[in-house]
């Protein structure tokens, strides 16, 4: 099992030292966040240029907001100054951010997903894109536009004429197609003991329909981590996220991560927590996060339970655990980790 981890934030200083830290200490993936601030290819150049060795993902790029061909031309550029070290993690975001910041329709997610994945992997093998799908139309359609559009390819050669491309996906379908045509899975709130309740169908079926000249698919999790005893503050600081999610983004009657909970097994707590939340009672809502959550979706405790812990994450097929480091010594703890691998 490989280790990842977030770059986070600060000056440009305080980044190239933080990066080059945690590849020191055997991290091997990189990810960058978007979210709704700054662009995340920005950050991945700059990751490029100060590292040498990690892997460099973006977790993740909202595809929404940008053309099939731009995602491959920026996968291809990040990959091309890193020598070979891009993964390309994209994602459908929520209705939230692409409507109300990017101001584009919210639709067919799972569709768009397969077709983009299909025009990255044309572009880097420098086809001549032409592409005829429901979501997606290159070239535009005479009756779409002025008629001038014909089949291009991609005037740089891309170091590596196939990236991976990792998708983040929770619900039924999206993990299933993530599993059939993706190189990897990025799900969300990874819960080991009870993943296969909530994604072993979609994910069996996909990996049966899965064309065999793909690599095996990764799985990335991802899991706040301290070790030591007495950790109790540390743990609670896990739940104002939860909350956040469970709770609070989305609308009440669309909210993907509270029907992950619920899937889970948690309905009553995901309903009080959203209830909580959306009445503007943030920190009941933290509270309201039940203890099984927080210690079903990170390695919080003694160096026992956080083997244990590992052990579990490696038994549900995870192959890239991402660590969020709690506490005043974040290299310590992931170097910590690595010790403790089975």
């Amino acid at each position: 099992m490989r280790l990842g981890a977030s770059v986070g934030k600060g000056d440009p200083g305080v980044l190239r030292q933080r990066a080059r830290d945690l590849e020191a200490c055997g991290i091997d993936v990189l990810w960058v966040a978007e979210l709704y601030g700054f662009d995340g290819p920005s950050m991945m150049g700059f990751l490029a240029a100060v590292t040498e060795r990690v892997q460099i993902g973006s977790a993740i790029l909202p595809f929404y907001s940008r053309s099939p061909a731009l995602l491959a031309m920026t996968a291809a550029g990040v990959d091309a100054l890193s020598g070979g070290r891009c993964i390309l993690g994209i994602g459908a975001s929520g209705p939230q951010v692409i409507e109300g910041f990017h101001g584009v329709p919210f639709d067919s997610p799972v569709g768009r997903t397969e077709e983009l994945i299909e025009i990255c992997r044309a572009i880097w093998r420098r086809e001549p894109l032409e592409h005829d799908g429901r979501h997606y139309q290159i070239p535009l359609p005479e009756e779409q536009g002025l008629g001038l559009g014909k089949p291009l390819k991609l005037i740089d050669h891309p170091v590596r004429s196939s990236i991976p491309i990792f998708v983040a996906a929770s619900g039924p379908k999206n993990v299933q197609t993530a599993a059939r045509v993706a190189d990897g899975w990025l799900p969300i709130f990874f819960w080991p003991e009870r993943s296969a309740q909530v994604w072993g169908q979609p994910l069996a079926a996909g990996l049966r329909e899965r064309d065999p000249s793909l690599r095996p698919l990764d799985v990335v999790a991802s899991a706040s981590v301290a070790i030591g005893d007495d950790l109790e503050e540390l743990r609670d600081m896990v739940r104002p996220q939860l909350a956040l999610y469970i709770g609070g983004m989305g609308a009440r009657e669309m909210n993907f991560y509270n029907d992950l909970a619920c899937r889970y097994g948690l309905e009553d707590d995901a309903r009080r927590i959203q209830d909580l939340y959306l009445a503007g009672h943030k920190d009941e809502a933290a509270r309201a996060v039940p203890a099984e959550l927080v210690d079903g979706t990170t390695l919080i405790g003694p160096a026992g339970l956080v083997r244990g812990r590992l052990a579990a994450y490696a038994a549900a097929g995870v192959t890239v655990l991402n660590l969020r480091p709690l506490g005043p010594d974040p290299v310590g703890t992931i170097a910590r980790v690595r010790e403790l691998l089975p």
